[in-house]
């Protein structure tokens, strides 16, 4: 990717492969606001404008290696779509979602966030993780607030997590907080995507969805498709009638391989924008 690095911005020139609204809208992030002409992302403790141009798009921040990575701006997205068009289903989906890139999020902000996230809308998502942020988070010179620490977010208890509107996910949250801590986190990065996912699904309140998404958002593994209503719309229509999710999953990842991540963020964009 032909980037352009200063102390205070990035502009990110192939704008064929690099997208604010598709990356930030095809439901893997919660931590960003449209506002008039620009996107504003605040990941962890950082913040981020992005602006377009004719011929760029420029990522104003104070950390610019850091948003280097949360974008994923050394991989080669040419060559997975390249790759991923060898598959005659993803040839709409990826000339609708061009600019789709994983981001490399925090482990445990995607932890935290897909646990919320677990029978919801994004708006409402957005809503209760905001009110986290700002219960728990520090505020910086823009008036957004960081996401709260591990030991921050394991000192509360169920009331606080009602107040802020998690509902039944509320028990989930005080509970899971209890069953790792950050160094385990680490940790699991070693193990391979089956024995990890075997041991998220072991976590309070994580399903085979939220498993997987954890798994792409927040541990990248590209060996793995989640598998939600959409996805699920997407298998009927153009695969074989069947209902069982997990089955579903496996015939998808054994057809993409490592990049059934990225098919399946084309496909669920194209399949939720294109309703």
């Amino acid at each position: 990717m032909f980037l352009e690095e200063g102390k205070d911005f990035i502009k990110v020139f192939n704008k064929d492969t690099f997208n604010p609204k598709h990356i930030l809208e095809c439901g893997q992030v919660f931590c960003f606001e449209k506002k008039e002409e620009k996107y504003i992302v605040y990941p962890e403790n950082q913040y981020a404008e992005i602006f377009e141009f004719n011929d760029y798009y420029l990522i104003k921040t104070e950390n610019p290696e850091y948003f280097v990575n949360w974008f994923d701006l050394k991989t080669d997205y040419d060559y997975i779509k390249k790759e991923l068009l060898k598959f005659p289903i993803l040839a709409m989906a990826i000339k609708f979602g061009y600019g789709i890139r994983i981001l490399n999020q925090n482990i445990f902000e995607t932890l935290i966030s897909f646990i919320i996230s677990a029978n919801n809308n994004i708006s409402r998502i957005k809503l209760i993780l905001n009110n986290l942020r700002k219960k728990l988070g520090v505020k910086n010179k823009y008036g957004f607030y960081s996401f709260p620490s591990y030991y921050d977010l394991k000192s509360c208890d169920v009331a606080f997590f009602r107040e802020i509107g998690a509902g039944y996910r509320s028990e989930y949250l005080v509970k899971i907080l209890r069953q790792f801590d950050l160094d385990y986190l680490k940790k699991l990065e070693e193990l391979d995507t089956v024995k990890l996912r075997e041991i998220l699904l072991g976590f309070c309140g994580i399903g085979p969805k939220v498993a997987d998404c954890v798994l792409l958002f927040g541990f990248h593994r590209g060996d793995v498709f989640p598998v939600d209503t959409w996805i699920h719309k997407m298998y009927n229509k153009y695969y074989d009638r069947l209902d069982d999710r997990k089955k579903i999953r496996d015939n998808l990842v054994k057809q993409f391989g490592q990049l059934s991540g990225y098919a399946q963020q084309y496909l669920f964009y194209f399949e939720r924008s294109s309703k």
